[in-house]
């Protein structure tokens, strides 16, 4: 069965780019396990996107109690599954300054201003660097390589 909209010149064939409020809401309360996966699709590809702001409006005053917490833990793991993915992004960022600079990890990190085991923390993943200091280490990687090149 395929969610009807009421009310709605959208239907449920749209691209869930179309879908107003209104029928996110009705596919949530209303649609069967596969009504809802152009949600969790979307959900998992755009977790901070307009669908995911849909969802979470309505998990802050839900009709469907249970309906609401599931899509809610949809995009909690699809959140934490884009923040992973973003902390490898920065890892290997890193990764690629140190070596463009042909210096050991010690050195590199007195040269952006830290400690080994600080720069040891982002290479891990266990800190995640500021946005000023990620640009401070692609900065110290282009600049040693432009100097020793």
């Amino acid at each position: 069965m395929v969610v009807q909209f009421r009310n709605l010149t959208t239907t449920w064939h749209d691209p869930i780019d179309l879908w107003p409020y209104e029928a996110v809401v009705t596919t949530m309360e209303r649609g069967l396990v596969s009504d809802w996966q152009p949600i969790l699709r979307d959900l998992r590809a755009r977790p901070f996107g307009r669908i995911a702001r849909y969802v979470t409006h309505y998990a802050k005053n839900p009709d469907d109690k249970a309906a609401a917490a599931f899509f809610a833990e949809a995009l909690r793991r699809a959140r934490a599954s884009q923040e992973e993915r973003e902390r490898e992004e920065v890892i290997r960022r890193i990764r690629r300054a140190i070596d463009a600079t042909e210096v050991s990890q010690a050195d590199f990190a007195t040269l952006i201003g830290t400690s080994a085991p600080r720069l040891s923390t982002y290479l891990s993943g266990q800190v995640t660097p500021s946005a000023g200091m990620l640009v401070r280490i692609e900065n110290v990687a282009r600049e040693t390589a432009q100097a020793s090149g």
